[in-house]
Formats: structure tokens, C-alpha cells, sequence
């Protein structure tokens, strides 16, 4: 039996060039499916990757955390040291400024005309106060006292008229700075 074909040619070839193109279409869906499944695939890699070097970077970096807090007490405990070795430095240097002021009054008071009541040092103030023949013996202690390097701004803050056992003596006060020497700067010797 013979078919016979009704359909113009024209409309075949229209067919026939529309399936082609809608199979080409279909084609390159699929194609641009897969390259963005790749795309995907490779990008969902390169996170994971990443997310794993996080993770990795993170767990170095919490390992550090012990160190620093280490070092950060070291620094706290080297701080503390050093402030106890400076308080220790200035107890020091206070108490040898005391034991030199005390033997700079000893060496300058005249025991034959005067004696002290009272010596009362607070940081770089020192008051003295006591008794002596007259004004003259006064006067020359204080100016005994401002030849000493330790010494220095003697002023006398108190004198009256005290009398004991039946003379007229003086009462003093005197109030004074006290202080370490300043270093003496060693002499150059200029070229001849």
C-alpha cells in the first residue's frame, strides 16, 4: 500500500525545521543546566574548602589564646615587680636620707648651748624644735644647718621665751626641706 502524503512540502520542512530548533533549544537548556551545576559544584567546593580553613584558622587561633593570656600575666606580674622593686628603691633612698639628716643635725647642733625636744620628718619636711641659750645659738644653728647638701629652706617658724629652773632660755621651732643631694656632674677636663 501506498501512502500518500497531503501535507504541502512546505509544511513539512517548517516542522521539521521547528523541531530542529526547539530540540537545539532543549539542547542548550541542558547545556547552560550542566555548566551551572558545575559552576555550583566547583563553588560549593571552594566553600567548603574555605569553611575548613576557617575552622583550621580558628582552632591556631584559640591555640594562641593560651599564650596571650600568658603573656599578658607575665606583663601584669613584670609590671607588679617592677612597681615593687621602685617602692623598694624609694624606701631605700628614705630611709638613708633619714639616717643622713639625723647625723647632718648631730654633726651641726652646738651640745654645749642647745638641745632638741623634737625631730619630726614627713617625706621632704622635716620640724625641729627645742631649746637654747639665746637667739645668737639659734641663729647659728640655722645657718649650720643650710651649709648641710641634705638640708635646705630652713626658716624658723616659733621662738619664745621659755624659762627653766630659773633662767631665761629659747624656745625655737624650725621647719626646714630635706633632700638627696643632686648629683655632682663629673669636671671635664678642657684640651690645653
Amino acid at each position: 500500500m501506498l501512502k500518500i502524503n497531503l501535507l504541502p512540502v512546505r509544511q513539512l520542512k517548517r516542522r521539521a525545521k521547528a523541531r530542529k530548533q526547539i530540540t537545539t533549544i532543549f539542547l542548550f537548556f541542558l547545556l547552560l543546566l550542566a555548566m551551572l551545576a558545575t559552576v555550583g559544584f566547583i563553588q560549593a567546593q571552594k566553600i567548603s574548602s574555605l569553611q575548613d580553613e576557617v575552622k583550621q584558622l580558628n582552632t591556631e587561633k584559640n591555640s594562641y589564646n593560651k599564650t596571650l593570656a600568658e603573656i599578658a600575666k607575665l606583663k601584669k606580674d613584670r609590671e607588679e615587680l617592677t612597681r615593687k622593686t621602685d617602692i623598694i628603691k624609694q624606701l631605700k633612698t628614705d630611709s638613708s636620707l633619714t639616717v643622713r639628716v639625723l647625723d647632718e643635725v648631730a654633726n651641726r647642733i652646738d651640745n654645749q648651748r642647745m638641745w632638741l625636744l623634737s625631730l619630726h620628718q614627713q617625706e621632704s619636711s622635716l620640724r625641729l624644735s627645742g631649746i637654747a641659750l639665746d637667739n645668737q645659738t639659734v641663729a647659728q644653728f640655722m645657718d649650720n644647718l643650710k651649709e648641710s647638701p641634705f638640708v635646705t629652706d630652713v626658716t624658723l617658724t616659733d621662738s619664745s621665751l621659755k624659762i627653766i629652773s630659773g633662767k631665761n632660755l629659747k624656745s625655737f621651732e624650725l621647719a626646714c626641706s630635706v633632700a638627696h643631694p643632686a648629683p655632682a656632674e663629673p669636671k671635664i677636663s678642657e684640651p690645653q
